[in-house]
């Protein structure tokens, strides 16, 4: 795994595993003792969910990833050991609960190249019921809200690009996205190196960002509501122990 800084260490049968789809394969931001590829089936990688913040804004909306029901994954599984179980997870949650928008899912996931091991990993899959969650777009319609978006961290063609490239040096194929790519602008992709908005980017989202676009607002009640399901959920389960459980016991 490029850029990994692995930690070296015998596996015990209580160290746990996290399963990565999105910016957790190339920034996780926790100590592992192991980074392994990895196949989920029965979720897939997707620009399913509206972005405001990073990617967007409220007046001119752009998408980032959700890991969404259907078809197979291939991402990066981490094992981490027992003893930081309780840290890595409260980091996760502070990263990735922040509106609701992903829940905690505890799932079967097959190790690459361990013979077809398969193991039972934390991931955070997309809630569909969310206001900023969105199905079934074209690659059409996906382009023009990436064209247009821009948000705190900057553009949403450049999240694009950038996640294709990461992609590409995990050689991880994703080929939806590669037409997703083609679709909204293949020469705008940045070379390893470049500013973090390219000046290309930067001319297109000039053209494209006057043109409007119509996508949902989350209201500040459907905020506090999927914030309280976030706080149950961490207070239910606050280790990896008890979303094992539910997972067991099919719940």
């Amino acid at each position: 795994m490029a850029d990994a800084q692995v930690i070296t260490r015998g596996q015990d049968s209580t160290d746990r595993w996290i399963f990565a789809y999105g910016s957790l394969m190339w920034r996780p931001g926790f100590a592992f003792a192991e980074a392994v590829h990895a196949r989920l089936t029965g979720y897939h990688r997707s620009f399913c969910i509206y972005s405001t913040h990073h990617r967007g804004s409220a007046e001119r909306p752009g998408l980032v990833l959700g890991l969404d029901r259907g078809k197979v994954c291939t991402g990066i599984a981490y094992r981490i050991s027992s003893d930081l179980a309780g840290p890595t997870i409260d980091y996760l949650r502070k990263r990735e609960l922040v509106s609701g928008v992903y829940r905690e899912a505890f799932l079967p996931v097959t190790l690459i190249g361990k013979v077809g091991q398969e193991v039972m990993a934390l991931t955070y899959i997309v809630e569909r019921a969310h206001p900023s969650y969105v199905a079934r777009l074209s690659l059409a319609e996906q382009a023009r809200l990436i064209r247009g978006a821009k948000g705190i961290s900057g553009a949403n063609l450049d999240y694009l690009a950038n996640t294709m490239r990461h992609l590409s040096e995990l050689d991880i194929r994703e080929r939806s996205l590669e037409r997703l790519l083609v679709v909204t602008g293949p020469h705008v992709a940045r070379a390893p190196g470049a500013p973090l908005e390219s000046p290309r980017v930067a001319a297109l989202l000039r053209a494209c960002r006057a043109r409007p676009v119509i996508a949902p607002r989350m209201r500040p009640a459907e905020r506090r509501r999927f914030l309280y399901r976030t706080r149950l959920s961490s207070q239910t389960y606050p280790t990896f122990g008890g979303l094992e459980e539910e997972a067991v016991n099919g719940g």
